[in-house]
């Protein structure tokens, strides 16, 4: 039986248009790069020129003050580089590596120099540096980690210029406020921004509260630690301590240790090395027998005769004839703040100066008990 033959397949479409297409674009490329639309030819003119510089004019009033400011500041604030000594696991011997950098600034001509506690802690040397290059080894005169502040000294510096003094008393809330120091190694930065709030309370390096602290935006990054915080006078109004970042770089929340408490605290420590500690004049029971006994609080196992809780009338721990124990008082707060153990105890009234008279709460008899007592130097 005869069969038609298949059909023949369907023809593939030519290439020939595809190629008179790619042809046409490469022939648009090379136009376009002789006429220089994508940059790529009549790059170079011979003829080019510097641009006129536009006029400035004067500064304005506020960036003048700035600079004043700063020009004025600026040689009194120091780069703190601190070292230790570590020994090479190849060689066996002890070299001296770098520890850490901050800021400090001169307290006074003699070479006092006030930083940061936490700048210089651990440390085995300190070397203290000027903006006009000038670098100088530190001795470590004394320290008051309660209050993070340390002072160091320096010799053969000759007379040094001096950030002014303020005070921090008087300061209020939308106040500018400038900070120089010297972050991440850049010696000699100034940052601006306002006081955003008073009495704030930071956790020391210490473990204590530090109280009264000066809340800023002024940008406080690693390395601004221990630099002065200015007012628009260019007086001292804080010391830089701390910020409040998940990543440790500034997030607009600074703090700073206010000039009253530095005025305080700097003096008593070039005196004696460090200030005098505010004592109750009591020994305290062990936390571990405290608890063991269902006591949240510092129980006084003994009175010092003659001193402050003495003369209040705090009693303590008692022996009757026949060997029993009784309790006396139990410490519960000094100054408004509950304490729940001997470190929290001690912390607190590290945040009290001596003859300061406080409230200490106690626990007697089942009953609580607010007591006037006015604080010993230790």
């Amino acid at each position: 039986m005869f069969q038609p033959p298949p059909p023949p397949p369907p023809s593939r479409p030519g290439r020939g248009p595809l190629l008179l297409a790619l042809a046409a674009l490469a022939m648009a490329l090379v136009a376009s790069w002789r006429a220089g639309l994508f940059g790529f030819g009549r790059l170079h003119d011979p003829a080019a020129r510097p641009r006129t510089v536009a006029a400035r004019g004067d500064l304005a009033e506020e960036e003048k003050a700035t600079i004043e400011l700063f020009q004025a500041a600026a040689p009194a604030v120091v780069n703190i580089r601190t070292t230790e000594l570590r020994r090479n696991p190849w060689s066996l011997r002890v070299v001296e590596t770098l520890q850490g950098e901050g800021s400090g600034f001169v307290w006074d001509e003699r070479g006092y120099i006030v930083t940061n506690f936490h700048v210089i802690r651990e440390a085995n040397f300190a070397y203290v540096s000027f903006a006009d290059g000038r670098e100088f080894r530190a001795r470590l005169v004394g320290s008051d980690p309660t209050a993070d502040l340390a002072v160091l000294k320096i010799d053969g510096a000759g007379p040094l210029p001096v950030v002014p003094l303020g005070e921090s008393e008087s300061l209020q809330v939308g106040q500018r406020v400038f900070a120089i120091g010297n972050p991440f190694g850049l010696d000699h930065t100034l940052t601006t921004g306002v006081v955003s709030g008073l009495g704030r309370e930071i956790v020391g390096v210490a473990g204590n509260v530090i109280r009264g602290v000066i809340q800023t935006d002024a940008a406080i990054n690693p390395g601004n630690s221990g630099g002065p915080l200015l007012d628009s006078a260019g007086r001292l109004i804080g010391v830089n301590t701390a910020i409040k970042s998940p990543t440790g770089a500034s997030a607009g929340i600074g703090f700073a240790v206010p000039a009253d408490t530095v005025n305080r605290v700097v003096p008593e420590i070039i005196r004696t090395g460090r200030p005098p500690r505010a004592v109750l004049g009591i020994t305290m029971l062990d936390d571990a027998i405290a608890r063991a006994n269902g006591i949240d609080g510092v129980v006084v196992s003994e009175v010092l005769p003659g001193g402050p809780a003495d003369r209040a009338g705090i009693r303590p721990l008692q022996e009757t004839a026949d060997g029993r124990t009784l309790l006396g008082d139990v410490i519960l707060g000094v100054g408004g703040t509950r304490v729940h153990s001997r470190r929290e105890l001690i912390l607190e009234l590290a945040s009290h100066r001596p003859g300061e008279e406080v409230e200490v709460l106690i626990e007697r008899d089942g009953r609580e008990i607010g007591v006037k007592v006015r604080l010993d130097p230790d």
